[in-house]
């Protein structure tokens, strides 16, 4: 077996408690979960309507600094009703990271659109705003203040920057981009639930963001998502679109037009509200064990830890061991040695143009991409984790 993989798995096991195995990311019940359950199921509210959700919202809003929270069912559907709300249609193409979840590109394909794949920095994995600017130059034109593909004829309509791991994407040079070609942003900050980009946390800078609360993220509602935005008539279609659209008509049922059931049932929001409780501590608890990281793994020749961009604060949602070069073996042979070793790590996620759905999708340059495929390993990050880092200070 390779020395670097008995490096790592050695360094590991000094880092990490004392126990049996190491998932890569776990919940936690520590607070008010079980009596906020118990209320709301002697309540019989659990569906769609009850006082958890309105809580939840408000919670979510105060925390992220938004003026409106939608919660709906998961990440994807709040990304879904994100691009809705920024009106984007069959007729447009949505600039998106090749290096992401494939939840996003799926939301572009609901709306009937095509996601238009762009590179990402090598060194925050975001996308590289410098190399998309260089980019646009050469294939769009601008009419009438709409970009348009000079390939295809479509319109280029919008942008989704991608908090990568919990790690802000450099936000204001993207926004100075989407001015000069005329882009709306839509943010996937569905990983990025307590990060700031220079203060503000993400999912604040466009027309709307979409967070997600599935059962491996930060909090969790098991599984749950929001939309964020700071346009009270956007935030109202939000409610509207996600709610079946219904307008009920004196007692009678009615709906004004084709909606979507994603709204998030109280049960869920009832553990949200006590997992946002816990939020601070959570983060603190995850920097810890990162800062651990950062300093025990980047000692060891062949690698390097993660850690968040300048301009930023992370949540550290997924910590990150970055091989040197790209080196498919030795990604395998280090995956394979840690999860042998109870120690559940997981490569990056295949690339999305490399999906026999999105093959054909349009696609700018992917070196960088195609080299991070094979950099990439996420290694344990639950926040128990991070309890005993003694001499360790946020």
């Amino acid at each position: 077996m390779n020395e670097l993989a008995q490096n790592i798995v050695d360094t590991l096991f000094e880092i990490l408690p004392n126990q049996t195995s190491f998932p890569l990311h776990e919940p936690f019940f520590n607070g008010n979960e079980k009596e906020y359950l118990m209320e709301c199921i002697n309540s019989r509210f659990v569906s769609s309507v009850g006082k958890y959700v309105d809580k939840f919202e408000k919670m979510l809003a105060e925390y992220t600094g938004a003026k409106h929270a939608i919660a709906v069912v998961n990440g994807t559907a709040a990304l879904h009703i994100a691009l809705k709300l920024a009106d984007i249609s069959s007729e447009d193409e949505v600039l998106v990271p090749s290096l992401t979840f494939v939840g996003t590109a799926n939301a572009i394909a609901y709306c009937g659109a095509t996601p238009h794949f762009i590179d990402s920095n090598i060194n925050t994995l975001c996308l590289d705003v410098e190399k998309l600017d260089n980019y646009l130059e050469k294939i769009t034109r601008v009419a009438n203040n709409t970009c348009i593909n000079k390939l295809t004829n479509k319109k280029i309509k919008a942008i989704i920057p991608v908090h990568i791991f919990g790690h802000p994407a450099d936000m204001e040079p993207l926004m100075d981009l989407c001015d000069k070609y005329h882009l709306k942003v839509v943010e996937d900050a569905a990983e990025s639930i307590g990060s700031y980009y220079k203060g503000r946390h993400t999912g604040n800078f466009g027309i709307a963001s979409a967070i997600s609360f599935n059962g491996n993220k930060t909090i969790t509602t098991g599984g749950g998502g929001a939309v964020l935005c700071n346009n009270l008539a956007l935030a109202e279609k939000a409610r509207h679109i996600s709610t079946t659209a219904r307008s009920d008509k004196d007692w009678h049922p009615f709906h004004d037009q084709i909606g979507f059931n994603y709204r998030m049932p109280n049960i869920n929001a009832a553990l949200g509200c006590a997992q946002i409780e816990q939020l601070p501590d959570i983060l603190k608890k995850k920097r810890l064990l990162a800062k651990k990281y950062n300093d025990k793994l980047n000692k060891i020749k062949g690698i390097s830890f993660l850690w968040e961009p300048d301009h930023s604060q992370s949540n550290f949602w997924l910590n990150t061991l970055m091989l040197d070069k790209a080196d498919p073996e030795l990604l395998n042979q280090i995956l394979k040695l840690t999860n042998k070793n109870g120690i559940l790590t997981r490569p990056v996620w295949t690339p999305l143009h490399k999906l026999p759905m999105y093959r054909h999708s349009p696609a700018m340059d992917l070196s960088s991409v195609e080299k991070l495929e094979n950099r990439i390993i996420n290694i344990p990050s639950s926040k128990n984790l991070g309890d005993e880092n003694r001499g360790y200070q946020v």
